[in-house]
């Protein structure tokens, strides 16, 4: 299977082919807030956390959706690692970006989604089979793969500032 590799400075491009200043020096720092979370069932464990049916975490203005959410904790308790499977969403106030698997790392503040990956900020839109997106800088790099028509193909399409 061929891939493209696409490397995008993420919300700097998007910034960039819209005209606009970059997304990541407006970001907010959402770290200190509470993170609230549901789902139709979960389980607390010592080193772990599973929420089960439409799951959901979230902090400030930032949310992870997906059909199930499984969280790793160390020794203080703390989130080390969240994978989420099925349907997955992660929003942000300028981003949501959508596909079927994802992990975050906390400790790179990192999340790797793929599967039919669909990045938009805007009326932006970027899609690939896998992505990387750095949730404190707003960098992203997109690959493509798959099979059929597209196989090996990163899309994207960019409005200009003031484009309509």
């Amino acid at each position: 299977m061929k891939t493209t590799s696409f490397l995008l400075l993420g919300s700097a491009v998007v910034a960039l082919a819209a005209g606009g200043a970059a997304l990541a020096q407006g970001r907010p720092n959402t770290s200190d807030q509470p993170i609230g979370y549901g789902a139709d069932s979960g389980e607390l464990t010592n080193t772990a956390v599973s929420l089960r049916g439409r799951a959901e975490i979230q902090q400030g203005q930032t949310r992870l959706r997906a059909n199930a959410i499984e969280g790793a904790r160390d020794a203080s308790g703390g989130l080390t690692r969240i994978e989420a499977t099925g349907d997955v969403y992660y929003v942000t106030p300028n981003e949501t970006i959508r596909g079927d698997r994802a992990i975050y790392a906390v400790n790179d503040a990192t999340v790797t989604v793929t599967g039919d990956v669909i990045l938009t900020q805007g009326q932006n839109v970027l899609t690939g089979a896998s992505l990387t997106y750095n949730v404190d800088t707003g960098q992203a790099r997109i690959q493509g793969g798959g099979t059929g028509t597209n196989a090996g193909r990163v899309r994207g399409v960019f409005y200009p500032e003031g484009a309509d």
